[in-house]
């Protein structure tokens, strides 16, 4: 171990190069992987919660458009 720096090689400059390229690349691949995991839980608990929400539906649910609408008293002048 000296105080010497040696010179590097061509080899070991490609080397280098590498395993820097390869660590970023599993870098990206990682995140790409969690973003997908992110996306199919969002999209999944959308159709979970649009299921929960469909069958708690009541018999008056069904028909509360049916019958009379109300009338409005505007302009009766009483």
């Amino acid at each position: 171990m000296s105080a010497v720096p040696e010179p590097l090689t061509i080899v070991e400059e490609s080397n280098a190069e590498a395993k820097c390229e390869g660590s970023t690349l599993r870098v990206i691949g990682w995140f790409s992987v969690g973003m997908a995991v992110a996306a199919l839980g969002i999209y999944l608990g959308y159709e979970l919660r649009k299921g929960y929400k469909f069958n708690r539906r009541t018999p008056y649910d069904f028909f509360s458009g049916a019958g009379e609408q109300p009338t409005s008293e505007f302009g009766m002048g009483v």
